[in-house]
């Protein structure tokens, strides 16, 4: 949300600048995540003077050229050559010194150097209004009125203050803070002073000439329903400071009679809508809610089918505004209206939300009925927009102020005691201290015993209901940093149980990101499209979109829309990790499933001047793999080759009836869904069923061998159908005490050997822990184990 520190003004006395008001709001709740400076044309008009021309002279060598004095206050005269056709003595003018950055409306910003032209010294410049951003015309130099003072600032003359703008981390409880308004009060309440509201006296009928009756069929949607009319209005473009005021926070005046709405919300926190009261047909507003699938276009021009729970301003024919969140394309106020019909409501803050949800619509207006408007502001604010068109636009008020508020919305009553605020607190603030800031906000207090206030919490304060939102109040005001710590800290012995699941969560992440794979957070909403099994998907009852209509019931299909994401920005390769969760519905029992994907594609290597780009493959994935798991200390599981529709390929690692992680390639069919081209590689790892290994897991110390290790080497034929596993597994049990390391290091098929065979080289590593072996025992270990291969692998021994 962004506040103008010049528009607070308005409100409250500040005698604070702005980053000394930014710590105050922070301090008192309102977070300012950022101050930036705003001014109302670029550059500010820094370095322009008002000046004088005392005389002006054909220029010697050029004909359309002349050569003027100019006081500007100083202690000298300036020589400037101007080639304004207008310029002339006794013209007061903007001048800009040497030195001076000049920022046109059109072309590059500039700096004023002392030169000469033609040969003639100048010393400065005399503007057009289009070089210095105060209008568009270039026909010859601004001509000032004769009684303007010399010597001063231009941007004093011209009134134009710089501004700046807070933006301000509104969190969601905070409704009756949403507006300049708001932010006063809650600084009012700091500085122990009063805040002003505007000035409303001079309102008042002009006359009963345009009466437009309101009927209000949901007052449960709609408890309150305020307006008026005009007429005679001229909508046309506003002055330029109303133009300003909204500028600075971000919003594009469009005219007059909008711009004050608009202006009106973000100064009180009331929306207002305007109609051309000339289309309400019928001569009446009707407040209540259509058919199901009623077709409504929007000010964007988009149809949208309404539900019959949206509440809707219509008149005797048809819809004309969505209540609370936006407005109708064939009922807004244009350049031809004349007449208006002003709304000024309070909505049911559910009725909206949803609606707005319903519509994917965020509005200025949503956003506050979404949190709560002030149900007892809705005159206040109509009667002050309709002050400002009627200054603004001319016309009439041609009606009294229609007020349908037939069940007033009463104050929180409840009573609150001085001890229980402080021991919430942890300080002793006194009972006057606490009485006073309380009546600060604006709630009024009456003490009904030495340690007890009855409360009455005014409407605007939507999120004060009980004792602890009033603790909450004094201690913002009060001031936290105020709240001493205390020299002594309780504090109670916790056990947690092991293994941590942060630490190891943290553990791995940090490994996988040292070794370049990046972190991602996918939405855990995602699109029904993706549920390959539709029975178990857990859908969302009230959905965004179509696209986030059901919880994830894997991590992949959402990281491969972030593979796709970064492949559409030539980002082609990646390596990601997430740990997540996924969501089941099983046997009518909603399922948690804690998880950790791996995912790669496109090169693991780029290319260098002395080797080529090396595409990621299966191998590295398996090797991410398996640092995992060895980091995490398992060392027993079986592995078998996957039959799953994910993959295209692939293996697992499991533990009797738990698979620990499948990984392999991603299916063409998921890559073509996400379109994904590139080749992809994941993990899906059971991060649950990891951890509870890890928690069995028993750390033992032990020093390093001082004992060397031996290697030896077997050249196998064996059939293809035998893996590399078995092979492993059959030297272990061969010798679990010597046999340390079983490796790999060489596969060959091909039409030189026999058909259905393969050869492998294998290395082992011999060890023993407790002295150097000898020839002896290694022969005979190697013998073993030739034996063991041949006779459970069919393996045959190449010389």
């Amino acid at each position: 949300m962004k506040i103008s520190y010049n528009w607070l003004k308005q409100f409250v006395k500040i005698d604070k600048t702005p980053q000394e008001l930014s710590l105050i709001l922070t301090n008192i709740g309102l977070e300012v995540e950022s101050v930036e400076k705003v001014q109302p044309v670029v550059g500010g008009l820094e370095g322009l003077v008002i000046g004088e021309v005392l005389t002006c002279v054909q220029h010697p060598n050029a004909d359309r050229l002349r050569i003027t004095t100019v006081n500007v206050g100083g202690k000298e005269n300036l020589q400037i050559v101007c080639g304004a056709p207008n310029v002339g003595a006794g013209q007061k003018v903007v001048v800009a010194t040497v030195g001076t950055t000049v920022y046109p409306l059109e072309g590059e910003p500039f700096k004023i150097k002392e030169s000469k032209i033609r040969g003639e010294l100048s010393q400065g410049m005399i503007c057009a209004e289009d070089e210095i951003g105060l209008g568009k015309s270039h026909d010859g130099i601004m001509i000032l009125a004769e009684d303007t003072e010399i010597g001063i600032r231009a941007k004093d003359h011209f009134k134009m203050d710089d501004d700046f703008v807070f933006e301000i981390g509104l969190t969601p409880n905070r409704a009756d803070a949403a507006s300049h308004l708001g932010v006063a009060r809650d600084l009012a309440a700091y500085f122990r002073s009063e805040y002003e509201m505007p000035d409303l006296s001079a309102f008042k009928a002009d006359n009963e000439n345009l009466v437009i009756p309101v009927e209000v069929e949901d007052l449960a949607a709609c408890p309150r329903y305020s307006s008026l009319t005009l007429s005679g209005v001229t909508v046309k473009e506003s002055p330029e400071w109303l133009k300003d005021k909204l500028k600075v926070i971000g919003l594009r005046p469009i005219n007059n009679v909008v711009d004050i709405t608009n202006y009106v919300l973000h100064g009180l926190g009331q929306p207002l809508h305007a109609f051309d009261a000339d289309k309400i047909t019928g001569g009446k507003v009707i407040v209540k809610k259509v058919a199901e699938g009623t077709p409504f276009v929007t000010l964007d021009d988009v149809e949208r089918k309404l539900s019959a729970d949206d509440l809707m301003i219509c008149n005797a024919d048809a819809p004309m505004c969505i209540a609370g969140v936006f407005g109708g394309k064939s009922s807004g106020v244009d350049a031809n209206t004349k007449n208006i019909f002003l709304e000024s409501a309070y909505f049911n803050s559910v009725s909206v939300r949803k609606t707005s949800k319903r519509h994917g619509l965020k509005t200025d207006a949503s956003f506050r009925y979404e949190r709560g408007t002030d149900p007892e502001i809705t005159v206040t604010a109509l009667k002050y927009a309709a002050l400002l068109i009627k200054e603004l636009a001319g016309g009439e008020i041609s009606s009294s102020v229609s007020d349908v508020y037939p069940s007033h919305i009463k104050p929180f009553e409840f009573e609150v005691s001085y001890t229980n605020i402080n021991k919430l607190i942890g300080a002793n603030i006194p009972s006057a201290e606490i009485k006073h800031i309380i009546t600060a906000l604006g709630i009024s207090a009456t003490n009904t015993s030495d340690d007890t206030l009855a409360l009455r919490v005014p409407s605007f304060k939507v999120d004060v209901t009980r004792e602890c939102d009033i603790t909450e109040e004094v201690l913002r005001i009060y001031g936290y940093n105020n709240i001493e710590i205390p020299s002594k800290v309780n504090a109670s012995l916790s056990y947690s149980i092991k293994p941590e699941k942060e630490n190891t969560h943290n553990v791995i992440a940090d490994m996988l990101t040292a070794n370049g794979y990046a972190e991602i957070m996918c939405n855990s909403l995602t699109k029904s499209a993706y549920s390959k099994n539709l029975d178990e998907a857990v859908f969302i009852l009230n959905p965004l979109s179509s696209d986030l209509n059901v919880m994830r019931q894997n991590l992949l299909m959402p990281a491969l829309e972030s593979v796709a994401y970064n492949q559409n920005r030539k980002n082609a390769d990646v390596k990601f990790y997430e740990f997540g969760k996924t969501y089941h519905l099983i046997n009518e029992q909603y399922v948690e499933r804690s998880r950790l994907l791996l995912l790669i594609s496109g090169a693991i290597q780029s290319e260098q001047w002395n080797h080529n780009a090396k595409s990621a493959t299966f191998y590295n994935l398996k090797s991410a793999v398996d640092a995992i798991i060895s980091r995490l200390g398992i060392a027993s599981y079986q592995t078998d080759t996957l039959n799953d529709e994910n993959f295209a390929y692939g293996i697992k690692y499991f533990r009797g009836d738990k698979t620990l992680v499948s990984f392999g390639a991603v299916s063409k069919a998921d890559r073509k869904v996400a379109d994904v081209n590139a080749n992809v590689f994941y993990a899906d790892f059971d991060w649950a069923a990891l951890l509870d290994i890890v928690k069995k897991n028993k750390i033992v110390n032990k020093e390093v061998s001082k004992y060397p290790q031996v290697r030896r080497d077997l050249s196998l034929l064996i059939n293809q159908s035998v893996t590399f596993d078995t092979l492993k597994g059959i030297a272990f049990k061969t010798d679990k005490k010597l046999i340390k390391e079983v490796g790999v290091f060489d596969v060959y098929v091909g039409d030189k050997l026999p058909e259905g065979k393969k050869s492998y080289a294998l290395n082992f590593i011999l060890q023993d822990e407790e002295q150097t072996l000898t020839d002896k025992q290694i022969e005979n270990t190697m013998q073993k184990l030739i034996a063991n291969l041949t006779a459970q692998a069919g393996a045959e021994i190449r010389k």
